[in-house]
């Protein structure tokens, strides 16, 4: 039997002596509660101690009787011990006990309430405090009218300082937030130090929030409001919390909510230890959300912009790529206030997200906010894109003209890409902006500077969501492709030098005349197509042999430089392998990649799951299922860390080298995925599948490393030489019809899958698919790691990998070999 003299010896001196405050009746109860207090080991469920001590069932307790369980097991947790009564069952259940007496409405008499507070208040033995310490005394006061809180507050400033100084709180505690509220209707304190209070210093932004907001956070008429933004706990907003929202809202909040938004999307993570970026501490997400939620409430034209602002900086990765967001909590609710928000303007934001952010979770809340748009505003999720593309105040031609003074600064589309131009009074085009101009109108440089980042941002989110178009075969009426790509400022950069395709038969390269436009095929043919035609981007897989070899040709006379691949692009037709094996190709397995390249390639292009590192073999790390998902088809492709790149692993980081396997691709049935026979699978679909991987291999793969000392030594050598795939076949294409052009034409020539150079010293052979080198005759390897810019301008129909630039810059340096002074090149070159 434990008596209660075992409770008095367990506590320290000098609560000992507040026993006798206790009546003579719950010192009875608390006999009770001790002598069966061991039995707290043995129960999964803690709330039927107290029926076991009392005994019989809680709904018949008295006021009293649960009174005298909350106050002794007050005096119990004040017992805790560092070990091993701290982190014992009997304390889990403790806390558990202490959260069911608290969420009780009893009537605390004030001399037993100011006992809690001052049993709670004192330190633990080890000097340390807990929250769970305040459950039964703050949510007892917090139910008392403000008046008769008075009593309370000297303890409640107590339990505020302890928290605040027990090592392992954590920082969103509701105990300290309610502790907070409580003490700061009773003890007013400057603006700036209640706000800090609210803040903690819990991060760099709250640093930032509390030191250039302060004043403002903490004036009384906005402090409430910021502590209710504290309290935004959860995924959505409810109704009531809105409308507490909705009364907080003071006349000056919604500008201070507007900076604090605007400084938290410049705002980027920082290291607070050598490896480890940090961008928000949980509880300066929870509270930013919470002014994000507030932002359904304000009509004003800020909101929409800064919330996109918001969604992309706290959507994407930390260094703003990559699959992972920087927050991902404060990107879905800016994402939800948008879908809400509705409107054109919302979806131009939502398309920037989209755009912007990898994080598959978060895409997939983006696509729902814009189908919920889309379905107010009778239009596809597409359709709402390309009607919301901003124009940036552009005229015809692509250019915006502000006048400064006596200057004039053009924000252009030019090649090769947009940019600010500075015009004197008499026209001439000045280098830089002149003094004056930066002095004297700072504000529209700085606006116009702002406006170039955003249509470079701009035009890429443009160029991958038209290539979209053109692999997934959409279609459009003319009178909507004229609208909003040909007519359209911005787009239309794009859009008029691809190739387009009406009623399944014309093609060619959209032409303004008479107010409209016509379609010129490579023989010149012109084509006015009717409103009403469907038009879609001509797919060189739809076309003869014949055609493809027409536009090629026209590109490269007319030096026409398309945004993408398109004429040029490749097309991969089942071969007789993949017909024969049905569900899977082989036509890339067993390709050795960079990972970090072959990550970033997929990444970029849409495919989901690319995951490799050394960090946990047995959990699986080792391999991964690439995945695209296009419509209702899924691809699937496997990769993995080979054999030997595990044994000099950096168990720190992630996979060096990786290899790909056999690709198979499935259609969804009901919930899950069916595996498709290849014969099955829409061409189109097949084909950029194909590409995808091609590119990945074209770019990544250690064949194309001069420099490559690492294993599979047998494989470098066999694909950095050996036969070329279908990009490195379009490759040799471009150059067949480049060569001529050359200044170096007379030096250089196709043999096979090399470009073969004649310089003064040797003969060189650089191959196609890899640039890597061969020096005739012997076919020894030069290693050319760093290659200069062709000394030349050269047209490019296009250029995606990199690779048709590298082979022509050597095809430039080695055909005047004896003009090199590389040492590391004239060593191997005389060698």
């Amino acid at each position: 039997m434990v008596d209660v003299a075992s409770l008095d010896e367990d506590l320290p001196p000098e609560a000992r002596g507040w026993l006798d405050e206790v009546p003579a009746e719950d010192r009875r109860l608390f006999g009770l509660l001790d002598s069966v207090q061991d039995r707290l080991h043995d129960l999964t469920d803690p709330s039927v101690f107290p029926e076991i001590a009392y005994g019989r069932p809680a709904a018949a307790f008295t006021g009293r009787e649960w009174r005298a369980l909350g106050l002794w097991v007050q005096f119990r947790m004040l017992t805790w011990r560092v070990s091993p009564w701290r982190g014992s069952p009997l304390s889990a259940h403790l806390k558990q006990l202490a959260a069911t007496v608290g969420r009780r409405r009893l009537a605390w008499p004030a001399r037993e309430l100011a006992l809690l507070w001052r049993v709670a208040a004192t330190p633990l033995v080890d000097g340390t405090t807990h929250e769970k310490m305040f459950a039964i005394p703050l949510t007892a006061t917090r139910r008392l009218p403000t008046g008769e809180q008075a009593p309370y507050v000297a303890e409640m400033r107590r339990a505020a300082e302890l928290l605040a100084a027990s090592p392992g709180w954590a920082a969103d505690s509701l105990t300290r937030r309610r502790l907070d509220d409580l003490l700061a209707v009773h003890i007013p304190e400057p603006p700036a130090v209640a706000a800090a209070r609210l803040l903690r210093a819990a991060d760099a932004f709250a640093v930032t929030m509390a030191e250039e907001y302060g004043e403002r956070l903490g004036a009384p008429a906005i402090m409430p409001l910021l502590r209710h933004c504290a309290t935004a706990t959860t995924a959505r907003p409810g109704d009531r919390w809105l409308a507490t929202a909705a009364d907080l809202l003071t006349r000056d909040a919604p500008a201070l909510v507007r900076d604090v938004l605007t400084a938290l999307a410049r705002h980027r993570e920082s290291a607070v230890d050598r490896s480890t970026p940090v961008y928000l501490h949980h509880d300066t997400a929870v509270l930013l959300r919470g002014l994000i939620w507030t932002c359904e409430l304000i009509e004003a034209g800020w909101v929409v912009p800064v919330l996109g602002d918001v969604a992309v900086a706290t959507g994407t990765g930390i260094g703003g790529s990559g699959p992972n967001s920087r927050s991902e909590l404060l990107a879905n609710a800016a994402v939800a206030v948008l879908a809400g928000h509705g409107g054109m303007a919302a979806v131009a934001q939502l398309a920037r997200v989209r755009a912007r952010v990898r994080r598959r979770s978060l895409l997939a809340t983006v696509a729902r906010a814009l189908a919920a748009v889309g379905a107010r505003e009778g239009l596809s999720p597409d359709q709402l894109l390309e009607r919301t593309v901003p124009s940036f105040g552009l005229g015809p031609g692509g250019v915006r003209r502000e006048p400064a003074g006596d200057h004039m600064i053009e924000l252009a589309l030019d090649e090769p890409g947009p940019a600010l131009r500075f015009l004197d009074a008499d026209g001439k085009v000045l280098r830089n902006a002149p003094k004056a101009l930066r002095e004297n109108h700072g504000d529209l440089l700085a606006d116009l500077k702002t406006a170039l980042k955003e249509l470079r941002g701009t035009l890429a989110t443009e160029r991958a969501r038209i290539e979209d178009a053109l692999v997934l075969g959409r279609e459009w009426t003319w009178a909507e492709a004229r609208e909003h790509y040909l007519d359209h400022p911005v787009t239309s950069h794009l859009a008029r030098r691809l190739i387009w395709q009406v009623d399944g038969r014309g093609a060619g390269l959209p032409e303004p005349r008479d107010g409209g436009w016509e379609l010129v095929a490579a023989d010149g043919a012109r084509l006015r197509p009717a409103d009403g035609a469907t038009a879609r981007l001509w797919h060189p897989l739809t076309a003869t042999d014949e055609e493809v070899r027409a536009w090629r040709d026209h590109l490269m006379e007319t030096a026409w430089r398309q945004p993408f691949k398109q004429a040029f692009r490749e097309v991969y037709p089942l071969t007789p392998a993949e017909r024969e094996s049905g569900t899977f190709s082989r036509r890339f397995a067993g390709h050795v990649l960079r990972y970090g390249q072959a990550k970033a390639l997929l990444d970029g292009r849409g495919w989901t799951g690319v995951s490799l590192g050394h960090w946990d073999a047995a959990g699986g790390s080792g391999r991964c299922e690439a995945v695209l998902r296009r419509g209702s088809l899924l691809a699937e492709l496997p990769m993995w860390i080979p054999e030997e790149a595990w044994d000099d692993a950096d168990h720190d980081r992630p996979a060096q080298v990786c290899v790909i396997g056999e690709v198979r691709f499935y259609r969804r049935r009901g919930e899950g995925w069916l595996e498709r026979p290849l014969e099955r699978v829409p061409e189109l679909m097949f084909s950029e599948t194909m590409r995808d991987i091609d590119l990945a291999v074209g770019v990544s793969s250690i064949g194309t490393d001069p420099a490559w000392t690492g294993p599979h030594r047998e494989y470098w050598r066999e694909s950095g030489f050996g036969e070329l795939t279908e990009s490195a076949t379009t490759r040799r294409d471009a150059l067949a019809r480049l060569l001529p052009r050359l200044k170096i034409a007379d030096r250089v020539e196709l043999d096979g899958r090399f470009l073969r150079v004649r310089g003064e010293l040797r003969t060189y052979k650089i191959h196609i698919g890899s640039a890597g080198v061969l020096m005739e005759p012997d076919d020894a390897h030069l290693r050319v790691v760093e290659v200069p810019a062709p000394a030349a301008s050269v047209f490019l129909p296009f250029e995606e990998d990199g690779l048709l630039a590298a082979i022509l810059s050597k095809a430039y340096l080695l055909a005047d070999d004896i003009a090199i002074t590389d040492e590391s090149l004239t060593h191997q070159i005389w060698s």
